[in-house]
């Protein structure tokens, strides 16, 4: 017979056991038409990463986790969603991230910020396109347009920088809050003067042939980010899960750099954003430096960008200091025997890292090839034509910026010694071209000067 003792010990055992079998509900925001988001979102989510570094231990051996992954066209609804306390996560750009914490800390709440994803560090991932026959250039052609933006996006944030560095007040043009897909349709369509947007939607209207770029984000002379902010509370109570999604993202970064191809491949299958879209972001010399380190130089970045807001927008403080936390990816690096402080030390500068790369065609049938010379990559394109054989796409780099351009979206000039130089802008090509007594060409026209016998 069993004792009143044994009973008790045996109840105690089994509410043991019920409580370590809690359900855990793990709900993340991110955006599957984000480039810089990918490594903690989609690629997480479809590869399944989290759920292989999810804790399955101690007081986690019996848990059963619900995760559910909820895509957003921008990182706003995301912080909405989060102070309703529906998400636990939200995956967002450097504005966003400043707008979550500062309306967290106003609702006497918090998040707090974990880990980068992503980042350029000259700007470059937001831009302003325009329609790709308008007769806009410069920002200054804006004054008295209709401009388009996600309100709240990085993409707004930067259009904020960007005009108050032109000295282009707010009652000079009709800013209208768009989301990325009518922005663009708007711009496809000749309905709105120019649209400012986050990666990768301005390379997806260069690439779709309907918008064209007048500002890119490096031109803004601010870092480009994205990020992860966690709830406090939750973070409290599960901080092993906040570690397993750090060291989710940080594999997820390791495997698009390892294998782009197959990466942006997979990627347009899960997003539906073109592969050659996606490669300009992820390929070698692309525009995205995957790394979730927290540098102190995203830290003053993070600063300045507030005090940009401020100036346009009743935004609420930040306590920095109070937001953003370290140690959770301090420890998911430590268990992942990778030295945070090398990493976090570490930055990649497109204007150096990218000087002398080849271009590059990406062959419909052969895949990519390599060129050192523009004008070798020129004929090329020249010799495919002829025989009809179909290009995906060409790659060439600003000779301003290292950024990677589509072949057919950049500025040509013709060097004296028969090479070419690439430009983003067709101000720089004509800076460029007025010194060496030429003159900027389009795409078709450099591919038909170098097939084009010379006197």
């Amino acid at each position: 017979m069993l004792t009143n003792k044994t009973m008790l010990g045996l109840f105690f055992a089994l509410s043991a056991s019920v409580a370590q079998a809690e359900t855990i509900k793990i709900a993340i925001g991110h955006q599957s038409m984000c480039t810089d988001t990918y490594t903690a979102g989609i690629v997480v989510k479809e590869r399944k990463l989290l759920e292989k570094y999810l804790p399955k231990t101690g007081r986690y051996a019996d848990a059963q986790y619900e995760i559910s992954w909820n895509d957003y066209s921008s990182g706003g609804p995301i912080t909405n969603q989060m102070l309703a306390n529906k998400l636990q996560f939200g995956i967002m750009g450097d504005y966003p991230l400043i707008v979550n914490g500062a309306k967290f800390q106003a609702a006497e709440a918090r998040t707090v910020y974990v880990a980068g994803t992503g980042y350029n560090l000259n700007g470059s991932g937001n831009a302003i396109v325009v329609p790709i026959n308008s007769g806009i250039h410069e920002l200054s052609d804006l004054k008295g347009k209709e401009v388009s933006t996600p309100v709240g996006s990085a993409a707004w944030g930067m259009l904020l920088k960007a005009f108050q560095d032109a000295g282009i007040r707010t009652n000079e043009y009709t800013l209208k809050n768009q989301s990325p897909a009518v922005g663009a349709g708007n711009i496809a369509a000749n309905k709105i003067d120019a649209h400012s947007d986050f990666c990768p939607w301005s390379e997806i209207m260069e690439f779709r042939g309907t918008g064209r770029k007048i500002f890119d984000g490096f031109e803004a002379g601010v870092p480009y980010l994205h990020g992860v902010v966690v709830r406090k509370d939750f973070a409290d109570k599960y901080p092993e899960i906040v570690i397993a999604l750090i060291k989710a993202t940080y594999e997820a970064g390791k495997w698009i750099e390892a294998n782009p191809l197959e990466a942006v491949e997979s990627l347009e299958k899960w997003t539906g954003v073109e592969k050659e879209v996606l490669y300009i972001y992820f390929s070698k010399g692309g525009h995205l430096t995957l790394d979730p380190t927290i540098k102190t130089k995203w830290i003053d970045t993070l600063k300045f960008d507030h005090q940009v807001l401020t100036r346009e927008q009743a935004i609420p403080p930040l306590d920095f200091d109070a937001w953003i936390d370290e140690n959770y990816i301090r420890k998911a690096y430590a268990e992942l025997g990778v030295d945070y402080n090398v990493e976090k030390a570490r930055l990649v500068d497109p204007k150096v890292a990218n000087v002398n790369l080849p271009g590059e065609i990406w062959h419909a049938r052969d895949g990519i090839s390599t060129y050192a010379k523009t004008a070798d990559l020129l004929k090329a394109v020249a010799a495919a034509r002829a025989t009809g054989a179909k290009l995906n796409a060409t790659y060439v780099y600003d000779r301003e910026s290292g950024l990677k351009l589509f072949g057919k979206t950049a500025y040509y000039v013709a060097e004296p010694n028969g090479e070419f130089s690439t430009f983003l802008r067709r101000g720089d090509a004509e800076k460029r071209a007025s010194k060496i007594n030429g003159k900027p060409i389009s795409y078709d026209e450099a591919v038909t000067l170098v097939t084009t016998p010379q006197s």
